[in-house]
């Protein structure tokens, strides 16, 4: 099977177009996040699901059980997938760097979360190339984390150091332990959770709130999308202000039928509502020490990475866990990912410095990989945090008699049974001659490449007979004819979504003038006159009346305001 990049083949201007969707999404105050959650994921997830109950947007499922948000527009429903919501943003991220490069950009280091699955890996990779980007390497996010810290260092630091980074970001949790020495940063061991991080923290005192509100009012506003996501938003803010402050208040004006809801949150309500999730977190610290075989008293430096590790409660935790030893806070924990990825980038583009020839990354894959045996049991063939890259092979036969072919199921995870473990595909060898149970061999050859992707071949060692494949779990990632879809939408609206574009550009133009003026009217650098006031409010009525405008009464508008302040200014 061919891989994503060679049916994606298309103009880069023409795939351009998707980002203009953003535009669309951004204007018609639609509101969503999470895209990180959903990517490479089933819509039957059951985390899925728990999510969908507070999520203040709609998901859906395409009938192939993968997710789709959707974009009211009009009054028409816009379905779009997690990738293509990538996709949106990797473009954006695609723009600013040729501005600021003043050249094109066409290929990309990408991050993931270490414990991203093969699935959510790929599924990644189709955003990149539904951006038009090339990806010239997958990279785990606490190695890039790692490297920010530590490539100041390969020129002026010889140490062999054992150096643990704690990557607690809004909607997942890596941790990794990294020998480094010399520019040569080797991970030992990694551990963590897809599904925990600040998105979480923000649901537990939503729930709580949405209670508090319930037994108040006898009101419940989970079906309700507007109250929702204002909630969220307070929730959000909320928890920012409780990393420096002890206590701090809530406070939504109309939440829900003209009710305005007030309420006070000390730092250790919300550390009460979030314990377990904090003990989760420490939990896998510890799992990945074990998983290496070290002592935590061996661990030179403890790395803080992602805005979630704000929360003082969780660096109390953190350092109590390591008896008391300084957290290092050296790097920007919002930055230190890009960072990382950016001097890999430079690596792999043949970029001249002695550091970045030094640097050698050697990672692991985090989860274990194997093929289904009799009983549904799952046989590992390449234990997590393997070395990668990395070949490994197992002799398997078949389970009944005169068997003429046999199919190898392959899963990733950890327990004992496929039905608990994520299913990535399947292929059939077919063909040798038939022969009781038990007596043919198959050579088995899993093979996983820097970026952790897997490639899996079966032989026949009577007949020689081969077949294997390269595992895109289709049922996980967008078919052929929904990313040919996504395509052929952006070049099919590509007018109307650049008239979009235009006519949100106009309007928020005028928006931000019509404040600009209000705000010197207020501060008395412009005269305040009854008919430039009355101008502002009609012209702030008129904006909230008419959501879509046509660029010409934008711009009409703008100039009417301008000739009035001129006047002004001229008296």
């Amino acid at each position: 099977m061919g891989r994503p990049g060679t049916r994606l083949a298309r103009n880069s201007l023409t795939l351009a177009t998707i980002i203009t969707n953003l535009y669309l999404i951004i204007y018609t105050q639609n509101y969503f996040a999470a895209a990180k959650r959903l990517i490479g994921r089933r819509f039957s997830d059951p985390t899925i699901q728990r999510d969908i109950e507070l999520w203040p947007f709609s998901v859906v499922d395409d009938l192939a059980d993968k997710a789709q948000i959707v974009v009211k527009h009009e009054g028409e429903d816009k379905k779009i997938y997690p990738e293509e919501i990538s996709a949106m943003i990797l473009y954006k991220m695609k723009e600013i760097a040729e501005t600021y490069l003043d050249c094109p950009v066409k290929d990309a280091v990408v991050t993931v979360p270490a414990y991203f699955n093969d699935a959510q890996r790929r599924a990644t990779i189709d955003a990149c190339e539904i951006a038009g980007l090339n990806v010239l390497c997958i990279m785990d996010e606490p190695t890039a984390a790692a490297v920010a810290y530590g490539f100041d260092k390969i020129s002026t630091d010889s140490a062999e150091k054992n150096v643990f980074i704690f990557d607690l970001g809004g909607g997942t949790f890596d941790v990794s332990l990294l020998f480094v020495k010399n520019g040569r940063f080797e991970v030992k061991a990694v551990a963590g959770d897809t599904h925990l991080g600040g998105e979480d923290f923000d649901n537990r005192l939503m729930n709580y709130l949405i209670d508090e509100f319930k037994k108040n009012y006898n009101k419940d506003i989970r079906n309700n999308q507007r109250a929702l996501r204002t909630l969220r938003s307070a929730c959000e803010q909320a928890k920012r202000n409780l990393s420096s402050l002890a206590q701090t208040v809530v406070d939504v004006e109309s939440l829900y039928e003209g009710i305005d809801f007030c309420h006070h949150i000390n730092r250790c309500q919300f550390e009460d509502l979030n314990m377990d999730l904090f003990t989760k977190c420490i939990d896998l610290v510890d799992k990945c020490l074990k998983d290496a075989s070290i002592d935590k008293a061996c661990i030179d430096v403890v790395v803080l990475v992602g805005g979630s590790t704000r929360i003082p409660k969780v660096k109390e935790l953190l350092s109590k866990y390591f008896d008391g030893k300084q957290l290092n806070k050296g790097i920007n924990p919002d930055e230190a990912v890009a960072y990382g990825a950016t001097v890999q980038a430079a690596k792999l583009s043949g970029q001249e410095s002695r550091e970045i020839e030094d640097l050698e990354l050697i990672n692991v894959t985090p989860l274990s990989l194997g093929i289904e045996v009799v009983g549904d049991v799952m046989s590992v063939v390449i234990p997590r945090n393997t070395r990668i890259p990395t070949k490994q092979e197992k002799v398997f036969t078949t389970s009944r008699d005169n068997a003429t072919s046999v199919i190898f199921s392959v899963f990733q995870g950890e327990r004992v049974q496929t039905k608990d473990n994520y299913f990535l595909g399947k292929f059939t060898l077919s063909g040798f001659a038939p022969a009781p149970r038990g007596v043919p061999n198959f050579d088995v050859c899993f093979d996983i490449n820097a970026n952790g992707i897997l490639n899996v071949s079966a032989q026949d060692r009577t007949s020689g007979l081969n077949n294997k494949l390269t595992v895109w779990n289709e049922e996980a990632r967008l078919n052929d004819e929904a990313i040919e879809k996504i395509i052929s939408n952006a070049e099919r609206y590509r007018t109307r979504d650049e008239e979009c574009r235009r006519k949100y550009e106009a309007k928020n133009s005028l928006e931000r003038y019509v404040y600009r003026v209000r705000n010197a009217i207020r501060d008395k650098t412009i005269a305040n006159t009854v008919s430039l006031e009355d101008a502002i409010q009609k012209t702030l009525i008129w904006l909230e009346d008419n959501k879509f405008p046509d660029v010409s009464e934008s711009k009409l508008r703008m100039e009417e305001l301008k000739r009035m302040c001129a006047l002004i200014d001229h008296d």
